[in-house]
């Protein structure tokens, strides 16, 4: 599976397409999130998935809500085929239980590989100032280790996290914990409205298990050979 999954966030599914194809020839993944999805829904997935049928897809959804109405989107997003899913740690364990239960269901039931499932611990837009003005107090590393070790006692695959929790999270959970980390900037690169931000060599020399990488790659004039200069850099 590859190392580095590019962030499409466009409406247009042509244009979507288009990017898939060049990302796939430098072997890379996609992360397809909700801008996407809102315009396009499970039809503009299935667009890509037949233009690109071998692409890795992490559908980023972030899905937050009460137990039942999270397994039944899980449910709905497993018959996608995406590698991988994602919730938000902050639901609580029952939630995620129930979400991962649903994928594992669903996918026995379809007879098809279960999409591993993560959970998003605090946003990367997200510093202590602003922890601070939604009412957590602690410090952002703490809540993410909170957030991540809840995560793995529910049996799910890994986490989203900030590079700089890269470290902290391999020391506490292991090196079979997934860390899907965006926030990655190759050096020069705007860090644009991320606030924790790390280049893809440094991440990935801390453990991280995939990028999530944007603007560099889809904002760049040739898009497939800025993703093979990001894979070729670490």
């Amino acid at each position: 599976m590859s190392r580095v999954y590019c962030a499409i966030d466009t409406p247009d599914v042509g244009r979507a397409v288009q990017l898939s194809q060049a990302i796939a020839e430098a072997g890379c993944g996609i992360k397809l999130g909700l801008e996407f999805f809102s315009s396009n829904g499970s039809v503009g997935v299935e667009s890509i998935r037949r233009a690109c049928p071998t692409i890795p897809v992490f559908l980023d959804l972030k899905f937050h809500d009460i137990p039942n109405t999270v397994a039944g989107a899980m449910r709905s997003v497993t018959r996608l085929g995406v590698q991988y899913v994602n919730l938000h740690a902050s639901g609580g364990a029952a939630m995620m239980r129930a979400g991962l239960d649903a994928v594992e269901e669903e996918a026995a039931r379809l007879g098809i590989v279960a999409p591993k499932v993560l959970a998003v611990t605090v946003l990367t837009s997200m510093d202590e100032s602003a922890l601070t003005d939604v009412g957590q107090s602690l410090p952002v590393e703490n809540q993410v280790l909170r957030l991540a070790r809840l995560t793995q006692q529910s049996g799910l695959a890994g986490v989203v996290c900030s590079a700089k929790e890269i470290k902290l999270l391999r020391e506490n959970l292991g090196h079979d914990f997934v860390l899907m980390v965006p926030g990655i900037r190759p050096p020069g690169s705007d860090a644009g409205d991320q606030k924790r931000v790390m280049t893809p060599k440094e991440a990935v020399d801390l453990g991280a298990t995939h990028l999530v990488i944007g603007r560099p790659i889809t904002g760049a004039d040739d898009p497939q050979k800025a993703a093979e200069d990001i894979l070729s850099s670490f």
